[in-house]
């Protein structure tokens, strides 16, 4: 569930601004089609208030904790209606960090993400249903080694209200968005199968992602 894992230039993915994954996940107990257009509303990830991590087994031990450094994206949402229209979130599969550079090298590498060939690693809703006031269900294809696939995120709506801090990127007091989503995917799916027959690296990658969305005005 990820893509860069290095550094790019930030207007790399124009159009797609922002998030993994994320913006997806940003969907939350809502959805009910039909919204009207003026209602609906772009939200965009703020880069500095993004997080993608994700778990993995190591030979039975334990879990190896990493993260993406780089993502992008935007949602389109309907608060009156809690209405997600759409939402895709890129990843730079090139910008993956798990404390040790010998092994961040061989996470880039053709075993893993094979970022050279990959550098993107891309999530796109499909559709989400409600659980509760604040929570949901977000289905979505997710873009890996050249795979497409679905992966279901349950998502929480931390908060939606004017933000309370000023200036920095958004300029003063935007509308803004938390979301908090988890999943977990199959990474053999996707042709990633490194380790997985002999117990060295597990199979399945656990998500988490924490992310503030600001609106478009």
């Amino acid at each position: 569930m990820i893509k860069k894992l290095g550094y790019r230039n930030p207007n790399r993915y124009p159009g797609r601004i922002s998030g993994a994954f994320i913006a997806a996940a940003f969907a939350t107990a809502l959805l009910t089609a039909g919204a009207s257009d003026a209602a609906q509303k772009k939200y965009v990830i703020d880069p500095a208030h993004l997080s993608i991590g994700f778990l993995v087994d190591h030979a039975g031990y334990g879990k190896v904790l990493g993260m993406f450094r780089k993502a992008k994206g935007e949602v389109t949402f309907d608060e009156e209606t809690k209405t997600l229209s759409a939402a895709t979130v890129v990843i730079d599969t090139e910008s993956v960090f798990s404390n040790h550079e010998k092994r961040d090298e061989h996470l880039r590498s053709p075993d893993f993400l094979n970022a050279g060939e990959f550098p993107d690693m891309t999530f796109t809703l499909t559709g989400s249903s409600a659980t509760g006031d604040t929570t949901g269900t977000v289905e979505g294809e997710l873009e890996l080694l050249g795979r497409k696939h679905p992966v279901t995120l349950d998502v929480t709506l931390n908060k939606a209200a004017e933000y309370p801090f000023g200036g920095g990127l958004f300029g003063a007091k935007p509308y803004a968005l938390g979301i908090s989503a988890r999943g977990s995917f199959k990474r053999s799916t996707f042709g990633m199968t490194y380790g997985v027959e002999q117990g060295w690296v597990g199979d399945e990658i656990e998500l988490i992602i924490e992310f503030e969305a600001v609106r478009e005005e």
